[in-house]
């Protein structure tokens, strides 16, 4: 019985695993990597006319997807338009 009861938890503990998100994605396939000295810059510093599509630009306190897009930009910025985080998803 004890053996079960092992398994079974060793299962439930690796359906609860996250998914390693943006952080662990090394290709950075939606361009992040080449933007990352934008970070600390104001936004104004972004030219959204030469994004690569897709892109969202992220506010604070404000509502996302959560749906995972290896492919879109997000350009992450503070309640002072300083830009905190560029990343793909």
């Amino acid at each position: 019985m004890k053996p079960m009861l092992i398994l079974a938890a060793v299962m439930v503990l690796a359906a609860c695993q996250r998914d390693p998100g943006p952080d662990a994605d090394p290709p950075l396939a939606c361009g992040a990597g080449a933007m990352q000295s934008l970070v600390g810059q104001p936004l104004a510093a972004v030219d959204r006319a030469t994004l690569q599509q897709p892109y969202r630009i992220i506010g604070p306190d404000m509502a996302v997807t959560m749906d995972w897009n290896p492919e879109r930009l997000n350009v992450e910025h503070d309640a002072a338009r300083t830009i905190t985080r560029i990343s793909c998803g």
